[in-house]
């Protein structure tokens, strides 16, 4: 039976007693861990949220305490009152392994059932079940540290900006859909029958009138919702630490950015973060890595082979090149004798998966071996290991296509399968800004240009003229925050000029009325004395995943959904009645099985 409080409370977490306390009368609440009967003595392993201390109960206690002491299981939750002493048998392996607390008082505060998994770090159950009972699996201390390190990193984010001059400003949570590339979660109205309001994707659009609206630096600590298929980096719902400045560059976002990073790193892990972060242009990083988020915690850059490769004899290389396209390589340098045969042939696999024709490769020992040796002369041999610096104990991959952004794609994800199965050491915090984004990029499904970030993005100023003539030119002031593989963030310098604004619509297909229609509020806005802004949103989930060593988004959000963009513990969504939906003026088609 669980009791009142009484007039006890609480002076001490579990975790932070030491020996300085020994001595002292205190009172900890907490749940029971474990529980070890050795007949005159019971020793109980209390757990809050800051660690265990061990509680004791021995001849001297009194009977009726010790008799109650028997009665706790597993997942009570208690209070404790005693007395901080020194331990006869220590555990070097927790912070309070030097002290115990000698009860003279126990009270239950919750009985527990058995719970349906053990509540512990190694804990094998499968994650499903944990989720479904999420209140438990998040009294585990490692998902419990996980979430208290997040509010710090939040905290220090906060003081950062506020310190910085930036104002939080809330913006709303129901707004008008205006799809930025994904899916918007809809919500009906009651009011207005027929008509949604949207989820925020981001609140890019609010951020920026608060520019025009002359707030000058504005922040949030941001819900946004995208319906879209999860990953273990991506979730429905996120959490984005978003930022928009007035009367900046570039540059200017970029060096506030890399304070806030450094400040956060130092603050909260005492890691320092070496400042200014390098800088790549989008193009400097396909063309060396194959990737626009590209992890340099290793090398293995990407290799052009195609001068040494012209008119070679052998057909795959000679016709890729003949029709505008190139030959590259990855050098694995000194892995030559890690990758057996059929290792290559499941590096080879792979590289069909992501679209490539095929795998060559060519290793250099006392004898070569390669899949393409018979086909080329020993000088053409000769001109690829100098272009590729290939010596003995080498291996090189090579892809060969007509079009060079689809090869450097492939070597790109190529080079990363490549390191996970040498199990290349990749360890630290290797930031790094991409920068130049293209404008717009092809989208070969529907034939046309499409733009790679918002529509509001400013294109560079030097590119504006090939806005009509040559759109695979037009690059734009467009920036990406990258750390070890991951996009932490997008930003950009955005339009402020409603004829530039009303152009970029028009070369993306949208008409003027369709404009006007989405987002005329922000167009009329522009025409009342819009400051230059730029600004940018860094995933809050993602930046504590990288920095914790996290393997999934769930292990330091509180609430995750599952693949399925469920949430097995509410089992959400879930229908409605059918008199709420009829009060929206809406009907539920249901799929004819």
């Amino acid at each position: 039976m669980a009791e009142l409080l009484g007039n006890e409370r609480r002076t001490h977490y579990c975790g932070d007693l030491r020996e300085s306390n020994i001595g002292e009368q205190v009172c900890v609440m907490g749940w029971v861990k474990k529980a070890r009967d050795l007949g005159s003595l019971i020793f109980i392993d209390l757990r809050d949220r800051s660690g265990i201390v061990q509680l004791a109960f021995d001849e001297n206690t009194e009977k009726a305490i010790f008799e109650k002491a028997l009665t706790l299981k597993s997942e009570f939750v208690v209070s404790a009152t005693g007395v901080v002493r020194e331990r006869s048998s220590k555990n070097p392996d927790i912070p309070t392994g030097n002290i115990e607390i000698f009860v003279s008082n126990v009270r239950v505060l919750g009985e527990s059932e058995t719970p349906p998994f053990d509540i512990t770090d190694d804990c094998k159950t499968n994650e499903e079940l944990r989720v479904t009972h999420r209140y438990l699996d998040l009294r585990r201390p490692v998902l419990q540290n996980n979430i208290m390190f997040r509010a710090k990193v939040t905290k220090s984010v906060r003081d950062y900006l506020c310190d910085n001059g930036f104002i939080e400003i809330e913006t709303p949570i129901l707004i008008k859909s205006t799809p930025e590339g994904a899916r918007d979660y809809l919500v009906p109205s009651r009011v207005h029958k027929g008509s949604f309001y949207a989820l925020p994707q981001s609140p890019q659009l609010y951020k920026q009138l608060s520019m025009v609206a002359g707030f000058d630096k504005y922040f949030q600590i941001a819900r946004c919702f995208r319906d879209e298929d999860l990953r273990a980096d991506r979730q429905p719902e996120f959490t984005q630490i978003d930022m928009e400045m007035s009367f900046v560059d570039t540059d200017d976002v970029l060096n506030m950015v890399e304070g806030l990073i450094s400040h956060i790193f130092k603050d909260c892990m005492d890691v320092e973060i070496p400042t200014p972060l390098p800088r790549y242009t989008y193009r400097e990083c396909m063309e060396r890595f194959g990737s626009d988020k590209p992890d340099l915690r290793f090398g293995m850059e990407i290799i052009n082979l195609t001068d040494a490769l012209k008119g070679c004899g052998f057909p795959v290389f000679a016709s890729a090149i003949e029709n505008g396209g190139s030959v590259r390589a990855l050098n694995l340098k000194g892995y030559g004798d890690k990758l057996s045969r059929k290792d290559i042939d499941k590096l080879g696999e792979y590289a069909k998966g992501c679209g490539a024709k095929g795998l060559a490769w060519v290793k250099r020992a006392d004898t070569d071996s390669g899949s393409f040796l018979k086909h080329m002369t020993e000088e053409e041999l000769n001109a690829i290991y100098a272009a590729a610096n290939c010596e003995k104990g080498d291996i090189l991959l090579i892809l060969a296509d007509s079009d060079n952004n689809r090869l450097l794609s492939q070597l790109g994800q190529l080079r990363v399968e490549a390191a996970n199965r040498l199990n290349i050491e990749r360890s630290g915090y290797n930031f790094l800004w991409v920068i130049e984004m293209p404008f717009f990029e092809f989208d070969y499904e529907s034939g046309e240009w499409v733009a790679m970030h918002h529509p509001f993005t400013s294109p560079m100023d030097e590119c504006v003229q090939y806005l009509d003539t040559d759109k695979g030119k037009v690059r734009a002031k467009a920036y990406d925050l990258v750390l070890n593989g991951i996009e932490l963030s997008s930003g950009s310098i955005r339009i402020t000029e409603p004829a530039l604004q009303a152009k970029i619509f028009d070369l993306l297909g949208l008409s003027k009325e369709e404009a006007q229609i989405k987002f005329g509020y922000l167009l009329e806005a522009f025409r009342y004395g819009a400051p230059p802004h730029g600004g940018m949103g860094i995933g809050l989930d993602r930046l504590v995943m990288q920095m914790l060593g996290a393997t999934s988004l769930r292990d330091v959000v509180a609430y995750p959904k599952m693949q399925n963009a469920k949430e097995l513990m509410t089992d959400c969504p879930a229908e409605v009645p059918a008199q709420a939906i009829a009060e929206l003026g809406i009907a539920i088609v249901k799929e004819e099985k």
